[in-house]
């Protein structure tokens, strides 16, 4: 889950509201630029509202690896397939690999969309509460995946397209990218223990996945049942 504060506008709450600037000119404005200058400052006023509160509104993708597939793979358990649709579009949205989309999904939350961890994380991709705006419903799948991927962008982006780094950065804190492995906490480890390789399963065409089959056993059984009732599935 996304645990440092964000510095951008998102598992993930979870995040920080752009600052404000104001100008002032000591020159005086004729009449033939009063027109144009208001028709500017209003299209950035709805321009910066359109950024806060749009979910598909996500940062540049510079230096994010290339994107190998636009589906998710089968390996992932009935839980996460029932979001694969949605998966699509919101990898779309932030130019991201929809299965490692996928593979923070599984890990955070099994697909449960009212999710929510003792450290107060919540939703679909497990965002914490400083990254969301005041407006925001953090359970809204949208808003969630929203928020979260835009952690996961900047993790990215900071870790230069290293995707085992990003998902340190996403559980730990984008912080921890830089920091010696050794120095990560248990949680960040195991995180990228299971979310890595379940990650090359899935881009690989591994069916099933050993990895993911083993982090399902050791730590997914109950939070998969739980997103299993939640959704109501068969």
């Amino acid at each position: 889950m996304p645990r440092a504060r964000s510095t951008k506008t998102y598992r993930h709450a979870t995040r920080a509201i752009a600052p404000q600037e104001q100008g002032s000119s000591s020159h005086s404005v004729s009449g033939f630029t009063i027109v144009p200058l208001a028709v500017i400052f209003i299209s950035a006023i709805l321009g910066s509202f359109a950024w806060k509160t749009n979910p598909a509104s996500l940062p540049s993708s510079v230096g994010l690896p290339p994107i190998a597939s636009t589906s998710i793979s089968p390996i992932f358990r009935i839980e996460i397939q029932h979001w694969a649709d949605s998966i699509s579009k919101w990898a779309a949205a932030s130019q991201l690999d929809p299965n490692l989309v996928a593979t923070i999904m599984q890990i955070e939350s099994c697909g449960d969309p009212r999710a929510r961890s003792s450290a107060g994380a919540m939703g679909l991709f497990q965002v914490m509460p400083f990254h969301f705006y005041a407006i925001d419903d953090p359970y809204n799948p949208d808003t969630n995946a929203a928020r979260g991927l835009a952690y996961l962008t900047k993790s990215l982006a900071t870790a230069g397209g290293d995707a085992r780094l990003a998902m340190a950065g996403y559980n730990g804190g984008i912080g921890v990218i830089s920091r010696a492995e050794w120095n990560w906490s248990a949680q960040t480890k195991r995180y990228v223990q299971y979310g890595v390789p379940i990650y090359e399963d899935a881009k690989n065409g591994a069916n099933p996945s050993t990895a993911l089959n083993e982090w399902y056993e050791k730590y997914g059984a109950s939070l998969c049942r739980q997103a299993h009732q939640r959704l109501g599935l068969p």
